[in-house]
């Protein structure tokens, strides 16, 4: 079965979902996030490293988006995403850039293996 868009995004494309969000601090806004995993086809790693990251600096709300190689693995990724909103996430799929990623990296994906949805609180580089 080829993944559908959510599957990529929660996966980690670098992944419409909703969460739970809970305030972070007195009158702070609360942050969204994501971290997956995700199995490219055997010897497809970097190719569908490559598409993950291309265009991931235009999309509004992203305050992170970091893809990693897992070391134990030569075909999986670890993406973890930090946004501003859950409905920044949710935007962020239907834009032009995020669409084509998806068609693109698609046939590369073998599996999801994990994802969890995060609500961060701080950290170096976030607000």
């Amino acid at each position: 079965m080829t993944p559908d868009r959510r599957e990529v995004v929660t996966g980690s494309l670098a992944l419409g979902l909703a969460g739970v969000t809970v305030s972070t601090a007195a009158g702070a806004a609360p942050m969204y996030g994501l971290i997956g995993k995700m199995k490219a086809t055997p010897g497809q790693r970097d190719a569908l490293i490559g598409i993950l990251l291309e265009g991931v600096s235009g999309m509004p709300g992203c305050l992170s988006y970091v893809v990693s190689k897992a070391p134990d693995d030569a075909d999986a990724i670890w993406i973890t995403e930090v946004w501003d909103s859950a409905d920044s996430h949710k935007a962020s799929l239907k834009l032009p850039s995020v669409q084509a990623a998806i068609a693109k990296g698609r046939p590369l994906i073998a599996a999801f293996e994990s994802h969890v949805e995060t609500t961060p609180v701080g950290g170096h580089g976030l607000k």
